[in-house]
């Protein structure tokens, strides 16, 4: 028996792509969650402890892909937002599609926390205004908890203007955990075996997806492509 977790945002009106890598194998998928609006917007914050010109490399490479899709890209870094959750929720509005790129989750969450992305989030993805999609990092912030996932990132990594405590609770967009890389050849893949060890030991339900797998969810619809 699965112990039961606690949800925030678990809801039948949403529209989700939970990569493992990249855009995966079937990306016209999230293409066909996203309406009118093609604005897309990127957050980076899971990669604030690179260099900043690997930081700009890693900006290009998801926003030439989002371009490949019709989309229109943006960086949305969520530091310039720390303290100014009502700003946020504005700019939020004016997106059609989240793209949340791979890295530290622990950093990730911690930018989602000070800025208030977590509190403002909910109403626009359960609403369907805004498709919820990333990769990696991206798709286990959307998680209930982080729990298991420090057996991959340091969760005691702090970058400079961050604060030091570290934030376990995901956004509970899926009532599940997710390990992604999962028997993949991916540096981090190994690792993923002792974080799905630690999610079966505590009898916490969760989805292993192998990289070019994604989640999807539309509406009442859900299933692993790829």
């Amino acid at each position: 028996m699965f112990r039961q977790l606690s949800v925030r945002w678990y809801s039948d009106d949403m529209k989700l792509y939970l990569s493992s890598y990249g855009l995966g194998n079937n990306p016209e998928r999230l293409q066909s969650l996203v309406g009118d609006n093609k604005r897309a917007a990127i957050i980076m914050n899971a990669q604030d402890l690179t260099t900043t010109e690997k930081r700009l490399m890693r900006l290009e490479t998801e926003s030439q892909n989002m371009k490949s899709l019709g989309f229109e890209p943006e960086e949305l870094d969520l530091r310039d937002y720390f303290g100014k959750q009502e700003q946020l929720g504005q700019k939020l509005g004016e997106f059609g599609l989240l793209w949340i790129r791979d890295g530290n989750v622990f950093v990730l969450q911690r930018a989602m926390k000070q800025s208030g992305f977590d509190a403002v989030i909910g109403d626009l993805v359960t609403s369907e205004r805004l498709v919820y999609a990333g990769f990696s990092a991206g798709s286990c912030a959307a998680t209930p908890t982080l729990h298991g996932i420090e057996l991959c990132d340091d969760a005691t990594a702090v970058p400079e203007g961050y604060d030091p405590e570290i934030v376990w609770e995901g956004l509970g967009f899926v009532p599940y955990s997710i390990a992604p890389h999962y028997r993949s050849e991916h540096y981090e893949s190994e690792a993923i075996e002792d974080v799905v060890k630690y999610l079966e030991e505590h009898k916490m339900p969760y989805r292993g997806l192998r990289d070019g797998q994604a989640i999807v969810v539309d509406g009442d619809y859900e299933d692993i492509v790829g």
